[in-house]
């Protein structure tokens, strides 16, 4: 008898472990939820001990379950990493990816990047998933974060894609009638369209001028946790928004909204960010420089502040 664990009982344990459910992790890998039991069973019975609490609302992890899954990720990782090395093709990106992005990047911006590299790599399996959070991608088993913003945790990995930052806008109609605000303390009086998606601080904005740098709380009758949604009521004449050049700059070149104080701006770089486990990963490398790439050609972040 095999006293090793299988690695592929270890992924799927894994997978059950950062999902605290075997439908959900059965939901995630694409194979039946009597696969998953049948798999965290064997794996019990290799290492000798129960590794999940196991109750009708969550599973979480026993002690040695704990012990287990750290593990499990170094032992992963260096597989995959021995795997890679060793294919003379290691430079043609091949397997299964998790890459996740927020809401309005990860639809407008990301999706189409990757479905070109999958279309360039046939090889790669990917699977995008968009959060409203921020992302750890240790915890969450995430190969790679696409994300918008520079607060990036340092036991991350973390290269830049393209050079970003956001401006203050609003409608011509709603400048006409509540006049344009010509300082950032004026915005405190002004209906701003706040925002609370991944790393946005809630109804805070912090903006630069130069070297210097200063917050102003704001506020209005109107908030959402969706980008695109306050795109559209600043189009629609609702208020001042906050918002990325890559999204709002087209809008600004053709009129629908207006560049307020356009000598602020709020620096929001590109990012790809992983594990550091993963910094000799071929399809880290491959994906990342890919992505670079495909967005250092993007329109949308050409210009400076």
């Amino acid at each position: 008898m095999n006293k090793y664990p299988n690695p592929e009982d270890l992924r799927v344990f894994m997978t059950v472990a950062r999902n605290s459910s075997f439908v959900r992790a059965a939901d995630e890998m694409g194979v039946s939820t009597a696969y998953v039991t049948k798999r965290v069973r064997i794996l019990e019975s290799t290492v000798g001990t129960r590794l999940l609490h196991r109750t009708t609302r969550k599973v979480s992890l026993t002690e040695s379950g704990e012990i287990v899954y750290q593990q499990a990720q170094r032992i992963l990782s260096s597989l995959d990493q021995l795997v890679e090395e060793a294919d003379p093709l290691a430079h043609e990106p091949r397997g299964y990816m998790r890459i996740c992005s927020s809401f309005g990047f990860g639809r407008n911006m990301v999706a189409p990047a990757i479905a070109h590299l999958v279309s360039r790599y046939p090889e790669l399996e990917l699977r995008f998933e968009v959060l409203d959070r921020v992302v750890d991608p240790v915890e969450e088993g995430f190969d790679l974060d696409v994300r918008v913003g520079d607060d990036i945790a340092p036991h991350l990995v973390a290269r830049r894609l393209a050079d970003n930052y956001r401006v203050l806008c609003a409608s011509p109609s709603y400048l006409s009638h509540k006049g344009e605000p010509k300082s950032v303390d004026d915005l405190a009086h002004h209906h701003c369209l706040v925002i609370k998606e991944r790393d946005h601080p809630f109804g805070s904005w912090e903006l630069q001028s130069g070297s210097k740098r200063k917050s102003v709380k704001v506020s209005g009758p109107l908030s959402t946790n969706h980008g695109e949604v306050a795109v559209q009521w600043a189009i629609d004449g609702y208020g001042v928004l906050l918002r990325s050049i890559w999204d709002v700059g087209p809008m600004i070149e053709d009129g629908r909204l207006v560049r307020v104080l356009p000598n602020h701006h709020q620096d929001a770089n590109v990012w790809a960010v992983y594990p550091t486990e993963s910094k000799q990963s071929a399809k880290i490398r491959v994906c990342v420089e890919f992505l670079r790439q495909h967005f250092g050609e993007a329109k949308v972040f050409a210009g400076t502040p």
